[in-house]
């Protein structure tokens, strides 16, 4: 077929494809029932936590977090449709997925929002695992180059979004605020 790529042809894009769908499906769903196992280690020990060391204490402190309260005013303003669009994140998903779990979301309503997003992610890492392959394939110079251009665009943008963030202000009680 004229313009099709000889690695969509003739590759293994669809046991890829179908492997990455598989692995994201099972990532995301324990994230999920981590986080609920979580949330109801924190409701068992609500009043000591402070004190209680237990794994899913422990665990439960961490969900209260800004990354999280973040997951959690995305999908309370989006509702459903915030588990998809999350896989087309990278690091807010796992927060995005964690939330659901520990807020409770409705199990079935939760996995039939996430099956987009995993054919969604699973997409887009075969495509970019594919393209990679294909650099390899014409000359591992061109790989480097493109591991390069994706490292150099993935620094930028994390520089770009942390400047626009405000500056936290510093902690009076913390030994190094001067």
């Amino acid at each position: 077929m004229a313009g099709v790529p000889s690695f969509v042809l003739d590759g293994p894009w669809w046991g890829l494809f179908v492997f990455l769908c598989g692995v994201v499906f099972l990532r995301t769903q324990a994230t999920y029932w981590v986080a609920r196992w979580a949330r109801t280690g924190a409701d068992a020990v609500a009043d000591r936590a402070e004190e209680h060391s237990s794994p899913r204490a422990r665990l439960a402190r961490r969900f209260s977090g800004p990354g999280m309260e973040r997951a959690r005013e995305f999908i309370e303003r989006w509702g459903f449709l915030a588990i998809p669009v999350s896989f087309l994140t990278v690091g807010f998903q796992t927060m995005v997925n964690a939330t659901a779990g520990y807020t409770r979301m409705r199990w079935d309503l939760y996995t039939l929002a996430m099956i987009p997003g995993c054919f969604a992610w699973a997409t887009v890492y075969t495509l970019v695992l594919l393209g990679l392959w294909e650099a390899w394939v014409r000359s591992p110079w061109l790989l480097a180059a493109a591991v390069l251009l994706i490292v150099a665009a993935a620094f930028g943008l994390n520089r770009w979004r942390r400047s626009r963030r405000p500056a936290a202000p510093a902690d009076p009680t913390s030994p190094y605020a001067f």
